[in-house]
């Protein structure tokens, strides 16, 4: 018996939901057939009955005729892109449902409220289990839902944690499965919900995985005891009723991306969309409350900090601020300030891409007149500009005033890097014809400027990296930390990566003089500010650059740098970026690694390996020239970087794109610069995105940044910061070492498989313990037959197969991120067998990830050569011991050879893997038979899962169901019909009473004659166009009423043969 059921987690989660508010109805007894009906079908997703009441009881004023329509285009919502109507939904929720009328001439609009946003508790909230849905005649029933007014909001799907396979992967896959079978579900979803009732994550409709996280957190102010389950934290924490509606209503994007085709010009816009996480949420929160504190008459103007470390979301978090303050204050003037030309452009698209929750379209600065413009307004409005813009006309000490409204918030990224200069400073003023110094003036920071411009507006700060102990001007503009999000919260919480260190200075070699000149050059290097022109003119800076770019330096470095990076691509497909000291060094570098790999060198903007990024100046010669790009150009490079599957896998940069810049699939950075403070943890910050399963990110250091990291790292503790920003890539060795010494162990355990193993190889075991060490001695043959034997001793083991993919998985990422370590290198032919054995463990479920799995198996590509080649360790038969058939793959005697197998275990994970394949293919032509065959699989499965038959008896049982498989495919040959006609048969005899009432012969006629006519009636758009489909309905009704056809079952035919007719119309398109 078990101790805990999957009931059990079911009946917890109702609970609680019951504690916070939540009504509860039982599915089948609000079902189309239960006790209290609140659906007329079960393909009806929305409670209609409850939404219609809500909405009147939410719009008192409104005409019903009105309330009805807004109903009608809520249950009316249809396309063939799921993500586009579930955003068509979201805008009507939000924004409200506008019904055009007209009164005295004019055209005006009601606008009708789904949901109560400003009343919580004045809506209806209802959680159901066991709903059924059926969509195409396949039937589906998620654990719970939660209905607000009759929406479905909300998806959650549950599993046993004490099951080995019903773990919170399976829950996420569950999902998928639901997303595809019965999409009209989520045309209204907001949030899905997995959980195995301990671990338990939210994510989004749009969501892989890796981007469902966790809600750590009730209230906001301290994380939940990690002994309280996670699925109770996330019902209390983000599914309370007001909180769930003020996540709904503010803390949803859909993000919009663009990408032009070069070859055709049309572009594409790309749509995600992204849920804010649990401490996106509480810092907004807390930001928008002393904000509006803040910009009250009696408040101080300083809304605060938020420093939620680089990568975790910042820039989202800031238009969540911006959205929800939007609405919270009366039409404020929201100015957004950044330090970089290039860091404006990037969060200003961020903006851009999500104007829906901004409700408006924000604009960004081009010029000094032209901020003052944009500021000069009486309210409204979402403004980006640099900081340098503030800067007064003619040499003035006082800028002038722009407005001064006490709403208008003012929001600095990377706050400490532009709130300098409030105290006076003396400049020289200089004849600009003579050069000459001609007297003095007082000129302040721009900070100073700023506040003369917007004297009463309130300023808050966000930020990726801590402020100094010693900088007095940022608290004085901003006031204290709103919330903190730390490295080891991001880490924890697998918002980022971790950061790994890794010295290189003794393969480039700098001379004493270099190495002396980097410390006298940091100590006079301010965090923040760029040197100006008279300060490069320095002899030191000068002398400096020239050794770090000496012509035999950069060849060097330009060996080790491809040499380095080819070993770590080929462990992991990640990109790179190489930060040079200057831009004269990056073009020259640049040279020398294309003189190495030219053909990695391109001149056409939308090709080649490797790039430049770095500004044009007119008095470079035409080497550098050559590297000179666009605004635009720049953009299309930077769409080329973060798409993984592009062939740009390098870019060198100066200063741009070492702050703000979001490319997930970069895992390493070569940084040949004297960088320090906030800079370097900026930079370094690049590497840590959550991509795929990458292990993390990669910092190698040829100029031996290490003191100014441990410096770094000391204010960043000081600051109450915990993690570290970078770990010695030592750390991930050990790791390596120690996950390999855990599967080398695998194979000394006692396995159930080792007598079946030693009966075909004598040889297998040495002192009890598998001889996989024979591997590497032998032939090609020896060594598939090696790898199955390998297997079934993993198999053999208790929760072997788990464990052991776990265990690789593990090992693999420890060792891709040490790949360039020589102890990485010595185990480089071992760490390919075990990702071979692997390899075939996750092949033969036949329910992987797809994602996931192509992910990890990418991990090591060493797999892939003399030893093992990807032909061998791909096929399943060769890897299953038996020969591809000449006979179908069905066949009596192909299933005798399986059931003859020694390895048992290999032979069901075969023989499940075929059959999941075959029916599937068959689903695809025939709805009814291969549903019919598919439950019989998945219920011979989940039986052989609950222990209730042997291997033996389980794989006799799914040999029988490839015996039906057979026959159903012979049906059309005995019945005289054609593929297509017995698909529409068999949806046809799927009630009884027409088979008894009308006979065989009449059936088949029927089936002809509406395969005829679907033929002939589908065309490309059928599916979508509803005059398409009402002309086949009227089709199939006028032929079954011809022929007799039951009425009381007229209708259900009716669905599941236009329901067939839908998976045969791409084909007949293409036919015609």
């Amino acid at each position: 018996m078990k101790p805990i059921t999957e009931s059990h987690i079911e009946e917890f989660a109702l609970e609680e939901l019951a504690k916070l508010g939540w009504g509860y109805a039982y599915g089948p007894d609000i079902s189309p057939e239960g006790a209290n009906p609140a659906r007329t079908s079960f393909e009806e997703v929305v409670l209609a009955d409850k939404l219609r009441n809500a909405v009147n009881k939410i719009n008192p004023h409104i005409p019903a005729d009105a309330i009805e329509q807004a109903v009608q285009k809520v249950l009316r919502i249809y396309s063939p892109d799921l993500l586009h109507n579930n955003e068509t939904f979201h805008e009507l929720l939000v924004e409200k449902v506008r019904i055009p009328y007209q009164q005295d001439g004019f055209e005006r609009s009601h606008e009708i409220a789904l949901v109560d946003f400003e009343n919580p508790l004045n809506n209806d909230f209802l959680a159901v289990n066991q709903f059924t849905i059926l969509h195409n005649n396949q039937n589906k029933r998620p654990d719970v839902i939660l209905f607000i007014n009759g929406l479905p909001l909300v998806v959650m799907e549950l599993k046993n944690p004490v099951e080995d396979n019903a773990d919170i992967h399976s829950a996420y896959n569950q999902v998928e499965t639901y997303k595809a079978v019965i999409p009209s579900l989520f045309t209204y979803n907001e949030i899905c919900v997995i959980s195995d009732g301990l671990e338990c994550k939210a994510g989004s409709l749009s969501a892989g995985e890796g981007r469902f996280v966790p809600w750590k957190s009730i209230d906001g102010n301290k994380d939940a005891s990690k002994f309280i389950p996670q699925m109770e934290t996330l019902i209390k924490g983000m599914l309370n009723p007001v909180t769930l509606l003020d996540i709904i209503r503010n803390f949803i994007v859909f993000e919009k991306s663009r990408k032009e085709d070069p070859e055709t010009g049309i572009t594409q816009v790309f749509t995600v969309k992204k849920l804010a996480a649990y401490h996106q949420y509480y810092a907004v929160n807390k930001a928008v409350t002393q904000t509006i504190n803040a910009a009250s008459p009696a408040g101080d103007r300083k809304g605060g900090v938020v420093w939620h470390t680089t990568g975790s979301g910042k820039s989202l978090s800031m238009v969540f601020f911006t959205g929800k303050l939007v609405l919270s204050l009366k039409n404020p003037t929201i100015v957004v300030i950044t330090d970089r030309n290039d860091l404006d452009d990037q969060l200003f698209d961020t903006f851009a891409n999500s104007k829906q929750l901004l409700r408006q379209e924000p604009k960004q600065a081009e010029s000094r007149d032209d901020i003052k413009q944009l500021l000069k307004v009486s309210s409204g409005g979402i403004i980006f500009t640099t900081i340098h813009k503030f800067w007064p006309d003619d040499g003035k000490e006082v800028y002038e005033e722009l407005s001064n409204r006490q709403n208008i918030v003012v929001i600095a990224d990377e706050a400490h890097r532009t709130q300098y200069g409030f105290d006076a400073k003396y400049k020289d003023v200089v004849d600009k014809s003579t050069g000459e110094v001609i007297g003095k003036r007082i000129a302040y920071g721009f900070a100073k400027y700023l506040r003369d411009a917007l004297p009463n507006a309130t300023y808050i700060g966000f930020t990726g990296t801590p402020i100094e102990t010693s900088d007095v001007n940022t608290p004085a503009v901003f006031g204290k930390y709103v919330d903190i999000y730390d490295i080891s919260q991001s880490i924890a919480d697998n918002t980022t990566v971790r950061i790994f260190y890794e010295s290189r200075l003794a393969k480039v070699n700098l001379n004493e003089d270099g190495r002396k000149l980097i410390g006298e050059f940091d100590k006079e290097l301010e965090e923040g500010e760029e040197l100006s022109d008279a300060e490069k003119a320095k002899a030191k800076w000068s002398k400096l650059e020239a050794i770090i770019g000496n012509k035999e330096r950069l060849k060097n470095l330009a060996s080790d740098i491809v040499s380095h990076f080819e070993t770590r691509y080929s462990a992991s497909n990640g990109k790179a970026m190489i930060v040079a000291m200057s831009r004269r060094i990056a073009v020259e570098l640049y040279n020398e690694i294309v003189k190495i790999k030219p053909e990695w060198h391109s001149d056409e903007l939308n090709e080649g390996s490797i790039k430049v990024i770095m500004t044009a100046v007119s008095s470079d010669g035409p080497v550098m020239a050559k590297h000179h790009t666009t605004k635009m150009q720049r953009k299309t490079l930077a769409e080329r970087m973060k798409d993984p599957a592009d062939e740009l896998k390098i870019v060198i940069v100066r200063d741009m794109w070492l702050t703000g810049f979001d490319v997930p699939c970069l895992n390493t950075m070569y940084i040949d610069k004297p960088m320090r403070g906030h800079t370097l943890m900026q930079t370094i910050s690049r590497v840590n995105r959550v991509f795929q399963d990458k292990p993390g990110g990669l910092i190698v250091d040829y100029l031996g940044i290490a003191t100014d990291m441990k410096k770094a790292l000391s204010f960043y503790s000081d600051s109450g910061g915990k993690g570290e920003p970078a770990e010695d890539l030592d750390k991930a060795v050990d790791v390596m070492l120690e996950k390999l010494e855990v599967v080398t162990q695998m194979f000394a355990e006692k396995s159930n498989s080792e007598s079946d193993i030693l009966l075909e190889e004598p040889s297998a075991y040495i002192d009890g313990a598998f001889d996989y060490k024979r591997f590497f001695a032998a032939s090609s043959r020896d060594k598939l037959s090696i790898i199955l034997q390998s297997e079934e001793h993993i198999l053999g083991l208790n929760e072997g197969k788990a464990r052991f993919i776990k265990e690789v998985t593990l090992l693999s990422q420890a060792y891709s991120l040490s790949v360039s370590k020589p102890e990485a290198a010595a185990i480089t032919e071992l760490v390919a067998f075990f990702q071979a054995v692997k390899a075939r463990l996750t092949k033969f479920t036949g329910t992987g990830s797809g994602e996931r799995d192509l992910n990890l198996e990418s991990i090591i590509k060493q797999i892939v050569n003399a030893a093992i080649t990807s032909e061998k360790v791909v096929d399943i038969f060769d890897a299953a011991g038996l020969e591809r058939p000449e006979i179908p793959i069905l066949s009596d005697e192909f299933l005798l050879e399986i059931q003859g197998m020694k390895h048992k275990n290999l032979a069901l994970e075969l023989l499940k893997k075929i059959l999941n394949d075959e029916i599937k293919s068959r689903l695809k032509t025939n709805l009814v038979k291969g549903k019919a065959l598919l439950e019989m699989l998945e219920a011979s499965i989940k039986r052989y899962q609950n222990n209730l038959l042997s291997t033996a008896e389980i794989i006799q049982e799914l040999i029988n169901i490839a015996k039906e498989v057979k026959e159903a495919d012979k049906q059309g040959e005995k019945l005289g019909l054609s593929t297509e006609e017995v698909a529409f048969y068999n949806a046809l005899e799927v009630n009884e009473s027409a088979v008894q009432v009308l006979g065989d012969d009449t059936l088949k006629h029927i089936a002809r004659e509406i395969a005829d006519k679907v033929r002939s009636n589908a065309t490309i758009d059928w599916t979508i166009r509803e005059s398409a489909r009402a002309n086949l309905m009227r089709l199939v009704s006028r032929t079954l009423r011809k022929y007799g056809y039951p009425p009381d079952m007229q209708q259900k035919a009716i669905d599941t043969v236009l329901k067939q007719a839908e998976l045969m119309a791409d084909f007949w398109v293409e036919e015609k």
